[in-house]
């Protein structure tokens, strides 16, 4: 078995490299030989699909991989409708994604998906697309669009196959990915605390806690919370929050500095059954069911 690196293959890439080999060579001679394509117009040299397939695959195992996508593009161009075609399209995604040619990569991918929604290397398919974004998710600084983009791949393996060998690791960069976009919420929301714009803060620190209840933002979203409505007069809610904040993460530095603000008017951490955050708290990785 051949060794691709970072990306794990496993069956696919034994499924692409020896479902291929086994097509026969008449198959390619009624392809080269198809009215609709006229060979002579290409102005290139039309070599046999499965010499090209076996030059790129030896090129792959080499760290060639500009030279095996080369070779997998004039598979693809001069034998368009040969199963050698079908399987390079796959493996030339992986290439560019090897490459860092991530837009590449994605367009090549979401094309196979588009021709073979029902083929067996449709799910990897699609987890090099959630690969390539999730390669180009930023710093939390900057815009999360490749984020959004990365989390909606991999929950289309998640939801379409459910079984795949990939599910795991697409679990793990999902959660990855929705701690960026929490991330992001928190920056913007200390922004408007530290101007004192108490609501537009709220918003953005509650939004975290009930949109990304599962990700490592939550513990200091809660204690934000804990601030802005002490700051803004409203202590029953800072009080709600932070019995929440106690409940989930009791030796916590948050929840810590959380109490000793409260203590500050003599007040201490008090459940609130009826508020939105006693609610948003049953969802969290700490809570009770």
């Amino acid at each position: 078995m051949l060794n691709w690196g970072l990306v794990p293959l496993n069956k696919v890439v034994r499924g692409l490299v020896l479902g291929v080999l086994l097509v026969s060579t008449a198959v390619l001679g009624g392809c080269m030989g198809d009215k609709d394509i006229d060979i002579t117009a290409l102005n290139v040299e039309i070599e046999p699909a499965d010499v090209l397939y076996n030059q790129a695959l030896a090129n792959m195992k080499s760290g060639k991989f500009s030279e095996a996508s080369q070779k997998f593009n004039a598979i693809d161009k001069q034998h368009p409708y040969s199963e050698f075609a079908r399987k390079s399209m796959v493996l030339n995604s992986y290439a560019n994604y090897r490459m860092g040619r991530y837009t590449d990569s994605i367009n090549t991918a979401r094309r196979y998906i588009s021709l073979y929604p029902n083929s067996e290397d449709t799910a990897y398919a699609y987890y090099l697309v959630g690969l390539s974004y999730y390669k180009q998710i930023p710093q939390v600084t900057r815009d999360q669009k490749t984020a959004r983009s990365a989390i909606a791949a991999f929950q289309e393996i998640l939801q379409r196959y459910p079984d795949s060998e990939y599910v795991t690791d697409s679990e793990i960069k999902i959660r990855f990915a929705r701690d960026q976009l929490a991330g992001q919420e928190m920056q913007i929301g200390r922004y408007y605390q530290e101007r004192k714009e108490y609501a537009a803060a709220l918003n953005r620190f509650r939004g975290v806690v009930e949109t990304y209840p599962n990700t490592r933002q939550v513990e200091e979203a809660l204690s934000r919370l804990v601030e802005v409505y002490f700051a803004m007069g409203l202590t029953t809610d800072a009080q709600a929050v932070a019995a929440v904040l106690g409940h989930n993460y009791p030796d916590s530095q948050w929840y810590a500095d959380a109490y000793k603000l409260l203590q500050k008017e003599g007040l201490q951490p008090r459940e609130n059954r009826g508020s939105w955050i006693a609610r948003a708290g049953k969802r969290l990785v700490g809570a009770d069911s």
